[in-house]
């Protein structure tokens, strides 16, 4: 699940951006900046007095000025900040959008009713079968599907998730790709994965960095250093005046020592520290990378390279085929042909990409095989197979260690070239992202596929196809 990217002068963002920053200066919200809430109340002390010098006919231009640079000053700490919490808030819309549009089908006394995710309640129990969103974090009680876990780990291999044990637990936001699960919801409302990436996304549980802490600390330090500098210049004016014996030469109102104490306390650094950190999260956040802490980012800010653990992590949510290589005596179409038909009943995106690349190679259109003369066996998480039994031919597709013990189970033996060729691919894996799959038709023709992981930074080279009679 990918946010939506928000730009940054988006015209309704920046509407909602003017209202918050007016909405911010509710002193309960000024009050985690202490250089922006200081500023604040010198801007409310001098209106104050331009409203006095206003009625008393006096209102000078610099009183004027001074009131509304002041406050152009707050209003521009606050739109700043509004501005980095509004992209966050888009990107998190955008999440809430996707977890409305999902349903859940909710069992309740042996029967079946679809309702939205988000009245789910921890305990429910909910169906899924091949297709479904998984509406809710939960546990299996009941069944064993493949699910695609891409959206959450990046890991394009789906997983197998059966009841009991520790394979038990699925996350919401997953789509089921075969069979049928029952599953009971073990998170509240507002406490999902889904909830929880929300919640990151629009700064609501950041966390302040030790050195934000620090930086704080010294801002607050120096401000309240030269608040009490300036609240001691009228007494040392006075003083001064009364030394050389001319009274009221040194200007000391409140608007001057106003617009000195702004202009010593720091205030453009106390303004844009929140804004900066959230900011540092909404770059994160473009780049489809989710920062849990203020430390993250600060991390991040100091990284010229990163280096992944895992495959999944850079490749697309899905596994495509790339190549047919046939046994000896096998064709390559021929093989085509048959990997195409034992594909028919797996709705993976691993199967289907079989289908179109039989299509793409040698023009195989996918085929409609009538129910009534065709059996078919469609992809399950405990056979990793699929096929179909069609005029006296059996057409068998999936992991080599299931195809070869259904063949021994037929009674039919392994060939060695077959064998060795899925022993050639497979310790390619991890450095190809390759994954043998085998094609067996009637027991009499066995090939193999090898699909991959498509990169987005890497093109992947061939894989492998091996058939033997």
């Amino acid at each position: 699940m990918k946010p939506d990217a928000t730009a940054t002068w988006n015209s309704a963002l920046l509407r909602r951006a003017v209202l918050d920053s007016l909405v911010k200066l509710d002193p309960r919200a000024l009050r985690r900046n202490p250089v922006i809430l200081l500023t604040a109340a010198g801007a409310l002390a001098v209106t104050v007095a331009a409203l006095r010098d206003l009625l008393a006919g006096a209102l000078t231009g610099f009183t004027l000025q001074l009131t509304l640079w002041l406050w152009f000053t707050v209003l521009f700490a606050n739109f700043a900040e509004a501005v980095a919490e509004g992209r966050g808030k888009a990107q998190a819309d955008s999440l809430k959008r996707a977890r409305a549009r999902t349903f859940a089908r909710r069992l309740r006394g042996g029967a079946e009713e679809r309702i939205a995710a988000s009245d789910l309640r921890k305990g429910d129990t909910v169906v899924c079968t091949a297709g479904d969103i998984i509406p809710a974090d939960g546990e299996v009680t009941e069944g064993i599907a493949s699910v695609d876990e891409s959206a959450v780990t990046g890991e394009s291999a789906p997983v197998v998730r059966e009841s009991g044990g520790d394979r038990c637990a699925v996350t919401g936001g997953t789509r089921v790709l075969s069979d049928r699960i029952v599953v009971r919801v073990t998170a509240e409302p507002g406490g999902g994965f889904l909830d929880r990436m929300i919640n990151l996304v629009e700064g609501a549980s950041r966390q302040r960095t030790p050195n934000e802490i620090a930086l704080g600390i010294l801002l607050v330090a120096m401000s309240a250093l030269f608040l009490g500098v300036v609240a001691t210049l009228p007494f040392f004016a006075r003083y001064s005046e009364a030394l050389a014996g001319q009274a009221g030469v040194v200007d000391v109102s409140l608007p001057v020592l106003v617009a000195l104490l702004v202009c010593l306390i720091p205030t453009t650094i106390g303004g844009l520290l929140s804004a900066i950190g959230i900011s540092g999260i909404d770059r994160l956040i473009r780049r489809n990378v989710i920062a849990t802490s203020g430390r993250a980012v600060e991390a991040a800010g100091d990284i010229d390279v990163l280096l992944l653990d895992k495959t999944g992590t850079i490749t697309l949510g899905n596994r495509q085929a790339v190549a047919f290589i046939p046994a000896p005596g096998i064709t390559a179409e021929r093989l085509a042909s048959a990997a195409q038909l034992a594909s028919l009943a797996d709705e993976t995106p691993e199967g289907r990409s079989i289908a179109v690349l039989a299509k793409e190679k040698f023009n195989l259109r996918q085929r409609e095989v009538a129910a009534p003369h065709a059996v078919f066996v469609p992809f399950a998480a405990q056979t990793r197979m699929s096929g179909v039994d069609l005029g006296g031919v059996r057409t068998r597709k999936g992991a080599a260690d299931s195809v070869r013990a259904w063949v021994e189970a037929q009674g039919g033996s392994w060939s060695a070239e077959v064998a060795a060729a899925a022993d050639a691919i497979g310790p390619a894996a991890a450095r190809r992202w390759s994954w043998p799959r085998i094609t067996l038709c009637s027991a009499s023709s066995i090939s193999r596929m090898s699909s991959r992981a498509a990169s987005r930074s890497v093109s992947p080279s061939s894989g492998a196809w091996a058939s033997a009679p």
